[in-house]
């Protein structure tokens, strides 16, 4: 089993559920007292959010270079950024280490793309659903995206850095995530990403109106079962 060097804290709330997956999923395949072999490097995120808000792109990427880089120093052989907008830099940090990082919106691309779909909602962070390096990379696997309206952006922004990275859900969020996923629905949407790690919390859990692919749960997956490749 290789060693995952995780960057975390991003927020806090999601790593715990990385993690979660990661040792469930070990333990699926091994049995008994086995869990996975992680390396967590948990940031601050107050920075990363303030210099994301501002669009310092610089800034955050020096930060998750200077994380990966002690991940591969302390022994790791595979790379996660713990969250969906951070991407945004992903090749930059890709760029300054040696071990392999697991973008998350392949991992995501991929699952979809084993079910037969090819259009699809997205939900999360506005830098996720608005920017193009996310929906890129999901297009290059021959997919088409869909996200909210304007104003239904910004209120899902809002929620997330305001109450889901705090750990604070309500009935409200789930009424709000659940209306989004509707009206991706309506829109023609197959399938709806949950594009922020913190969404899976909020999402209904049984019977959604179209199936959900929970970016954190495919990411987590798809690093064990790297870690176990030759």
């Amino acid at each position: 089993m290789k060693v995952i060097g995780f960057i975390g804290g991003m927020s806090w709330v999601s790593t715990l559920d990385y993690y979660r997956l990661l040792n469930e999923e070990v333990q699926r395949r091994l049995g008994g007292l086995h869990s996975a072999r992680v390396i967590l490097n948990s940031l601050d995120f107050a920075p990363l959010a303030q210099a994301q808000k501002t669009g310092d792109w610089e800034k955050v990427g020096d930060i998750l270079i200077t994380a990966a880089v002690a991940l591969e120093t302390a022994g790791a052989e595979l790379l996660l950024i713990g969250t969906n907008t951070m991407h945004r830099v992903a090749d930059t940090v890709q760029a300054r280490v040696r071990i392999p990082l697991i973008h998350i919106a392949d991992a995501v691309g991929d699952a979809i793309r084993d079910t037969g779909m090819h259009r699809v909602g997205l939900l999360g962070t506005r830098a996720t659903m608005e920017q193009n390096f996310y929906s890129e990379r999901l297009a290059a696997k021959g997919l088409h995206v869909l996200t909210p309206p304007a104003a239904e952006r910004e209120l899902l922004d809002r929620l997330i850095f305001e109450e889901l990275c705090r750990g604070v859900v309500t009935k409200a969020a789930r009424n709000l995530v659940l209306s989004l996923i509707r009206e991706l629905q309506q829109q023609g949407a197959q399938g709806v990403i949950l594009g922020c790690t913190e969404l899976g919390g909020v999402a209904p859990q049984q019977s959604p109106p179209v199936p959900l692919f929970d970016s954190a749960r495919i990411h987590a997956l798809k690093a064990v079962k790297l870690a176990f490749s030759a």
